[in-house]
């Protein structure tokens, strides 16, 4: 293995992780806040993908493409939460479970509908593409560079917005006392949509970042939504911080291993073990530390 490899792969996992902290972001977000168990949220990655492969190539411009495709998914999940979604708040976690899931379905066989079932693609625009050259002897890719650069501006904006604002606060403060800031006059409604909504946007991000580099299809945001369920667990529900660590730290382990573990164990060892990496992760932190790393300890 050579350590130009191993640097490209340290980058590889690295730009994963930051993908991954915005979708695990709005997973801990919906529940620490609104204790919901969202299975759509990969859906939310999906539409994302296939709005900015829809804007793309009707505007032909790339920068306004990703602001139409963001501003389509605020309202697309506004409109979620308030036909459906709010509905869910009062049911038990498995009836949340099962309504979600029925709404991934709804919406992966949606996007079919409306854009078939080949795969859709999107062109970069000439200002990002080609490699940069970091060093005399490596370069990586500008537009993955560039993803990692969003994923990190969308981070910093969101701890702006939780940390510094009086919505921020409000969503803070749910987290902790829901039923005292209802007493207080804040309108519980409009917060959950917000966050809401907030957290679809993060996901939808994702994809859209993720829709110049991969095939827009259908269900593509399911597997990434299990990997990002596995950073809530790792990191502690309900933590920021601990989404972040988690996530870099599942991006780095699953990137590397699917290169380390084959060449260690064989193709056929190795591959099972390097998918088996993430989930035995997630068991020793449990084991050792039930509300994750950055959760609260369990009384």
């Amino acid at each position: 293995m050579s350590l130009g490899l191993f640097i490209e792969q340290i980058f590889n996992g690295l730009q994963l992780g930051m993908i991954l902290f915005l979708m695990a972001v709005g997973v801990t977000l919906t529940f620490g806040v609104m204790n919901l168990i969202n299975l759509a949220h990969g859906s939310m990655l999906m539409i994302g993908a296939f709005l900015i492969a829809f804007a793309a190539s009707s505007v032909h411009s790339f920068g306004l493409a990703v602001l139409l495709a963001m501003v389509m998914v605020f309202v697309l999940s506004w409109v979620i939460e308030k036909v459906l979604v709010k509905h869910l708040y009062a049911k038990t976690h498995l009836d949340q479970v099962l309504a979600s899931f029925g709404l991934s379905i709804v919406l992966n066989d949606g996007v079919i509908m409306i854009w078939g079932r080949e795969p859709l693609y999107v062109n970069l625009p000439a200002w990002l593409e080609g490699p940069v050259q970091l060093t005399s002897t490596f370069s990586y890719p500008l537009y993955r560079l560039a993803i990692t650069g969003v994923a990190i501006m969308g981070g910093l904006v969101l701890w702006f917005l939780l940390t510094k604002t009086r919505l921020g606060m409000q969503i803070r403060a749910g987290a902790e006392k829901r039923e005292m800031i209802g007493a207080l006059g804040v309108n519980i409604n409009f917060l959950f949509t917000a966050v809401f909504a907030m957290s679809a946007i993060l996901a939808a991000l994702g994809g859209v970042m993720l829709g110049p580099m991969i095939s827009v299809q259908s269900g593509m945001g399911d597997p990434l939504l299990i990997l990002s369920l596995a950073v809530v667990v790792i990191g502690g529900i309900g933590s920021l911080k601990g989404a972040l660590y988690a996530a870099l730290l599942v991006g780095l382990v699953d990137t590397l291993g699917r290169m380390v573990w084959p060449t260690l164990l064989g193709p056929l060892v190795g591959n099972i073990v390097s998918n088996a990496a993430i989930y035995i992760l997630m068991a020793l932190v449990i084991a050792v530390r039930p509300s994750g790393l950055f959760g609260r300890q369990l009384q």
